[in-house]
């Protein structure tokens, strides 16, 4: 495992803005609202060849003795303190622009209990006079103290010099695959998982539940998670070591429910979380069922071409209803509508998996697993399923058999066509896996519409499985090969053919 180093500090001095320019994305929600972050961000980097993970942190906004009723500013500050016992390198940061306030004495007292060694990054020094304010926080006790300004750039260079020569010698090398080992699982480095739904629907739950850990703040408050926060974690089946990331994302709102820039903000990463993963884990709540924001988001995976896993969580809470409606099967099959259209309990999981699919026909290829993150409540069957739809995205369909089960299926059932054509396949191949994407070259491009995709579609999944994964069809019109056969013959400008002597012409 790399190094890590962890930025820490009072709120609103610019951590976020300063781990964006170090890993050189933009990974952390930088605004000026105090608070912002809340759990621990991470991201792996490297300096000069280098690795080491970065950490961003909360903000620490208590004094010593202060306490407060905010449960979320409390587990804030638990993720600050898990990040700097794990750290070798403290970045603390400071703002030369406000001076030396309380709180920063009190963060450096906290450092120095820890006993960790510690850099002070005096932010926002955005001009070269800024820097002669830069001595005063020497009376924090570290040394040594040098003047940066993360929106410009300026002092990076010298601050991760300096935190280099305080890391591990061991950490200062490329970890290389040893000889021997197995390859990855995933031809592509670590598997990301990207886990999506509404807010307060437990994706923080999971994401902790999964990883065997208090990795990300959970509380019932809608809105907890804010940045989409990549956590690392490694499973072994089978004696092989597969490694994931979880990327656990901010609840997706209806955007015109979207209060401010922060949560603007934090939609639009869970949203490139769903763009940048390799599969969605869609969580769905089992209490509330499905919701209009539940199909919306749906659609989004679908739109991005994702695989995906739909998980039904908080199953323990209908669980014993369930139960119950299973000794009562007849009179409860005879229930009320729910208000999201659903029955009123459903008798069985197969029953519920049915109507979860057919409520959301278009994703209709993800498997559906019924969870409790907080019972630990068939885990196990959702890294199963992850695991299972990861090696059907990488599954290549040999030509000769792909191009019999379409043609198969093309003779089987011709597409509707306004004008009576028929469509006709020449040739069909599979260009890319994640997501397995087939071109086929046809006659008409024209007629092969989107419901006739779906037809082909269901016809390979029957085949050939590709179970959570979209599959996608480049259809193409044949590309002429020869050029059409020229008439040897050519009227003149005046009827005469060319070509041929004149005089040898008959009337």
């Amino acid at each position: 495992m790399s190094a890590l180093i962890a930025i820490v500090g009072r709120p609103n001095v610019g951590k976020s803005a300063l781990f964006n320019r170090i890993v050189g994305k933009r990974i952390a929600i930088v605004h000026d609202e105090p608070g912002v972050t809340r759990d621990r961000i991470s991201a792996e980097a490297e300096w000069h060849g280098h690795p080491f993970t970065l950490v961003d942190t909360g903000g620490i906004g208590l004094l010593r003795g202060e306490k407060t009723g905010d449960v979320l500013a409390q587990a804030a500050y638990a993720q600050v303190q898990i990040a700097i016992e794990a750290a070798q390198v403290v970045v603390l940061v400071v703002n030369v622009q406000e001076g030396l306030m309380p709180l920063d004495r009190e963060v450096a007292m906290r450092l120095r209990t820890a006993g960790k060694t510690v850099l002070v990054a005096v932010n926002k020094a955005d001009q070269a006079r800024a820097e002669t304010n830069a001595g005063e926080f020497a009376a924090l006790g570290f040394s040594p103290v040098i003047p940066v300004s993360a929106i410009h750039g300026r002092g990076i260079d010298a601050l991760m010099d300096a935190a280099m020569k305080h890391l591990p010698k061991e950490a200062r090398v490329k970890p290389t695959q040893e000889a021997g080992a197995e390859a990855k699982v995933w031809p592509e480095g670590p598997l990301k998982i990207a886990i999506v739904g509404r807010p307060n629907v437990g994706k923080s739950s999971l994401t902790n539940a999964l990883t065997q850990s208090k990795r990300v703040i959970v509380s019932p408050i809608p809105g907890t998670t804010r940045d989409a926060v990549d956590v690392p974690f490694e499973v072994e089946c089978d004696g092989v070591k597969q490694n994931y990331i979880l990327i656990d994302t901010a609840g997706l709102r209806k955007r015109r429910h979207v209060d401010n820039t922060v949560e603007f903000y934090s939609v639009t990463r869970a949203e490139e979380s769903v763009r940048r993963s390799d599969i969605v884990v869609f969580v769905l709540d089992a209490e509330s069922g499905i919701m209009e924001q539940d199909k919306k988001i749906a659609d989004l995976i679908v739109t991005e071409k994702k695989a995906c896993v739909v998980v039904v969580n908080k199953w323990d809470l209908v669980s014993e209803g369930v139960d119950e409606a299973r000794a009562k099967e007849l009179e409860r099959r005879k229930g009320t509508k729910r208000r999201d259209g659903g029955p009123e309990l459903m008798t069985t999981l197969a029953e519920f998996a049915e109507w979860v699919q057919g409520s959301m026909f278009f994703l209709d290829y993800a498997p559906v697993i019924f969870t409790s993150a907080t019972e630990g409540y068939h885990l196990d069957r959702l890294l199963e399923a992850i695991r299972y739809v990861a090696a059907q995205l990488c599954q290549r369909v040999p030509t000769s058999l792909l191009n019999r089960v379409i043609q198969q299926a093309i003779e089987s059932r011709q597409p509707v066509s306004d004008q009576g054509h028929f469509l006709k396949l020449f040739y069909a191949t599979q260009k890319e896996i994640a997501p397995p994407t087939f071109l086929l070259f046809v006659n008409r491009k024209e007629i092969f519409s989107p419901a006739y995709a779906k037809y082909l579609a269901g016809k390979l999944r029957r085949n050939f499985g590709f179970e959570g994964c979209p599959i996608v069809f480049d259809a193409r019109p044949r590309p002429r090969t020869v050029d059409p056969k020229r008439s040897r013959t050519k009227l003149g400008e005046k009827g005469k053919r060319t070509g041929f002597n004149t005089k040898n012409q008959r009337g």
